[in-house]
């Protein structure tokens, strides 16, 4: 997957924005390895690497916290109410089940944080909505002289829902397929309706009674693909791990290989129950295989590989054990599995990493 981009004038809204809201965008940018005067000299549409972004997001996010008032933009991301929402949600089997902890979580939050989720059912249609309570202008974080000072509402609003569909969208590991969006806020112009528009995938309505999207119910049956350890990278890069959601196709391997590794400890899935859990045909998910040139063998052996490797070095596990828990019949078999991934056996290829890591550097 090629590095996903962002333009380079919203790195100077941003840095703009934290000047007026008092903070000092200098240390912000250099803590995210950023230079606000080479920033200045590039063109706005001059791209730049989407890693950068996140980091300067997450350390203005940082700062931004230490004003003691609730985050009105982007759901709150990147602050520890966020966080350790996310560490709530990742437990669940469903993306219903992660949303309803969701709205159960900022419900209770909401006084604090400014925001919360509801989700509805309706027949076969879904609604996420989100709910704001957004400071009044000229507030800590709501400047009266700034480039969005006029339309902070709608921003603020929308920006919800775009979040909460691409973190929909991470977990379960593909684009969430969104059916109307209404905006309970004021229309801004053509070109920002359009940026939503194409960033939705359908039709955006203003001046809506409710701030919702609405998506097919069908898709609150999907599994969570991801782990606590998957999402602790999520949350070390949010704003790229939710860009990448909107702007690349998303992988199936990467979520197969997410719930071979969540099944490990009770059992390897068969391919049929991993269509299952991903609301395919057998057919369309081998097709889906085909276009990524791999086979549901080789993420198994991808992932066994992995794992058998982690738990050589970090836990000192038995050849035995090892065999067993990645579902071989007979240790053997095991050794010659590892020795076709890595070249060695598991104890030559422990002993050889552990004596890299011991000598003198």
């Amino acid at each position: 997957m090629k590095d996903v981009t962002v333009p380079a004038r919203k790195f100077l809204r941003l840095l703009d924005y934290l000047k007026h809201i008092g903070l000092d965008a200098n240390a912000i940018a250099s803590r995210a390895g950023l230079s606000i005067a080479r920033l200045d000299g590039l063109g706005e549409d001059d791209p730049i690497s989407g890693r950068q972004y996140s980091a300067l997001y997450k350390e203005a996010v940082e700062q931004m916290q230490t004003l003691k008032q609730p985050l009105p933009w982007a759901a709150g991301v990147g602050s520890e109410a966020f966080a350790l929402m996310c560490h709530c949600m990742i437990s669940e089997k469903t993306l219903g089940d992660a949303l309803a902890i969701a709205a159960r979580y900022e419900k209770m939050l909401y006084p604090m944080i400014g925001h919360r989720v509801a989700i509805k059912v309706e027949d076969d249609e879904a609604s996420l909505s989100y709910l704001i309570k957004f400071t009044e202008r000229g507030s800590p974080l709501a400047p009266e002289h700034w480039d969005r000072a006029d339309s902070q509402d709608t921003v603020a609003k929308a920006s919800g829902l775009l979040i909460w569909r691409s973190l929909c969208g991470w977990l379960i590991g593909e684009c969430l397929e969104v059916s109307r969006v209404e905006i309970a806020a004021p229309f801004v112009n053509a070109a920002y309706r359009d940026s939503l528009t194409h960033r939705f995938g359908c039709a955006v309505r203003f001046d809506a009674d409710d701030n919702q999207f609405c998506f097919p119910a069908a898709q609150l049956e999907r599994r969570v693909v991801h782990t606590t350890e998957s999402l602790r990278e999520f949350l070390d890069n949010t704003i790229y791990q939710l860009i990448t959601v909107d702007r690349e196709p998303s992988s199936t391997s990467a979520a197969i290989k997410s719930l071979i590794t969540i099944d490990l400890a009770t059992g390897l899935p068969s391919f049929t129950a991993v269509a299952k859990q991903l609301h395919m045909s057998e057919s369309s998910l081998r097709r889906r295989l085909q276009h990524e040139e791999t086979t549901y063998q080789q993420l198994k052996d991808e992932v066994r590989c992995q794992v058998a490797v982690d738990k050589l070095l970090n836990e000192d596990a038995k050849i035995a054990e090892l065999s067993d828990f990645l579902g071989f019949t007979e240790p053997s078999s095991f050794v010659r599995s590892f020795k076709n991934w890595t070249g060695e056996t598991p104890r030559s290829y422990r002993d050889k990493v552990q004596s890299l890591q011991s000598a003198p550097s």
